[in-house]
């Protein structure tokens, strides 16, 4: 009889040796297999997700007078490309929700808040930020007026400030109606809207921009009186 051979079944000791193996096996290369699965699995994901570029566009801006073209996040707003991607740092970022003003810029002579809006929003646009307003060697009248009557004291919200007294002054120019201002007896009517400049009328075409030092006073003092003397 073979040495490696079973008298009770027939079945050798080395094929026996070998199953006995090869089921022992099995568990370590189900887990292996498991635990592989969900690698193959990211990596697939991975490899069909979208290029950050896919979510990109080419967006040309006028900003301060210069043409700019950018490639930039179609979800990115105003502010954030001034500040992030142009450099224009003057435009404060605040409360980031429309509420305190200090994102004020100029769009087409109008003021809006840059954290409010999509910069692709405002394609062929002519923005204008503090920067295009004036630097120290040629300061606007406005910005000049905000130094002489010192209307700031921390500063960060003087860039808001500035941009929003700057549009309130071609509001007046103009007649533009504030709450302050506006009589419901010549709504819809052809009368002649004059609006005079007032400490009222400054303080409620202002509102939207908040001044947490409390420079209130000094502020609506020099924008009356830029705003009597002609400031653009």
């Amino acid at each position: 009889m073979d040495d490696d051979q079973s008298p009770c079944d027939g079945v050798s000791r080395r094929r026996f040796l070998q199953t006995a193996t090869t089921a022992a096996a099995l568990p370590a290369v189900a887990v292996q297999a498991q635990t592989a699965a969900p690698a193959r699995a990211d990596a697939a994901s991975i490899d069909t997700a979208p290029a950050p570029s896919a979510t990109q566009r080419t967006v040309r801006l006028r900003v301060n007078g210069v043409p700019r073209e950018l490639r930039i996040e179609a979800r990115v707003t105003l502010l954030d490309v001034l500040r992030e991607t142009m450099a224009l740092t003057g435009t404060k970022k605040g409360c980031d929700r429309g509420q305190c003003g200090a994102c004020t810029v100029l769009v087409d002579g109008r003021r809006i808040n840059s954290c409010l809006t999509l910069a692709v929003m405002h394609e062929g646009a002519e923005i204008t930020t503090i920067e295009g307003l004036g630097m120290p060697e040629a300061l606007h009248p406005m910005q000049a007026a905000f130094i002489a009557g010192d209307a700031f004291q921390c500063g960060y919200c003087t860039p808001g400030q500035i941009c929003s007294a700057v549009a309130l002054v071609g509001e007046l120019k103009a007649n533009t109606l504030s709450a302050a201002t506006f009589d419901a007896g010549i709504a819809g009517t052809r009368a002649p809207r004059t609006v005079t400049i007032t400490d009222a009328e400054i303080r409620e075409r202002m509102s939207g921009n908040l001044c947490r030092c409390g420079a209130y006073t000094n502020i609506v003092a020099v924008v009356r009186a830029a705003a009597e003397g002609g400031a653009a």
